[in-house]
C-alpha cells in the first residue's frame, strides 16, 4: 500500500489482488443474507472504496484494520438497504399455498366501504344491478325512474367507483 500509493501500478495492481480474496471472505462471512450477487455487489463497493479512499490510510498504521473497517461499514451499509424485507418470488409459493376455494372473504367489506362513498341514488343502482343482479327495467320500477335514467346513473355511479378506486391505488 506504500508503493501503491506513491504511484506504483505494479505495486497497486498486485494489492488489490491480495486483499480482493481477503475481502470477499469477509463480506461473505458478515453479509451472507444478501446472498451471493449481493456479496459480490459489496465486494465491489469495497475495492472501489479503496481505491478512491486509499490516501485516507494512514502509513504508520497497520493496513489489515483499515480494510476490515472499510468492509466492515460497507457490508452494514448493504444490509441496511436491504432492510428486513425477505423477498420471495410468487412462483415458488403457488402450489405450496394455493388459495382457497370460494368467495374472497373481504370482497363484501371492500366493496360496502366503496358504495358508501358514493351518493345513495349511485349505491342503490349499482346494488340492484351489480349485486342483486336486477335488471334495469326492475331497477327502475323500484326506484320510479326510466330505464334510460337507470343507465345514464349507472354508467355515472360507474365512472365516480372508477375515480374513487384510482385515489385508493394512489
Amino acid at each position: 500500500m506504500h508503493a501503491a500509493n506513491r504511484g506504483d501500478q505494479r505495486a497497486y495492481a498486485r494489492l488489490l489482488g491480495e486483499i480482493a480474496p481477503v475481502v470477499r471472505g469477509i463480506v461473505r462471512a458478515r453479509g451472507g443474507a444478501l446472498g451471493a450477487e449481493g456479496c459480490e455487489d459489496v465486494v465491489q463497493e469495497v475495492l472501489l472504496t479503496i481505491h478512491l479512499k486509499r490516501q485516507t490510510w494512514r502509513e504508520d498504521a497497520p493496513l489489515r484494520p483499515w480494510l476490515y473497517a472499510v468492509t466492515r461499514h460497507k457490508v452494514i451499509d448493504a444490509l441496511r438497504a436491504r432492510g428486513t424485507r425477505v423477498e420471495i418470488p410468487v412462483e415458488e409459493m403457488a402450489e405450496i399455498l394455493p388459495a382457497a376455494e370460494g368467495v374472497d372473504p373481504f370482497e363484501a367489506h371492500d366493496m360496502e366501504r366503496v358504495l358508501g362513498q358514493l351518493d345513495p341514488r349511485a349505491a342503490q343502482i349499482l346494488r340492484a344491478i351489480g349485486i342483486d343482479g336486477d335488471s334495469t327495467a326492475e331497477t327502475g320500477a323500484k326506484l320510479g325512474m326510466t330505464e334510460g335514467a337507470v343507465r345514464v346513473a349507472l354508467h355515472r355511479a360507474l365512472k365516480a367507483v372508477a375515480r374513487l378506486r384510482e385515489r385508493m391505488i394512489e
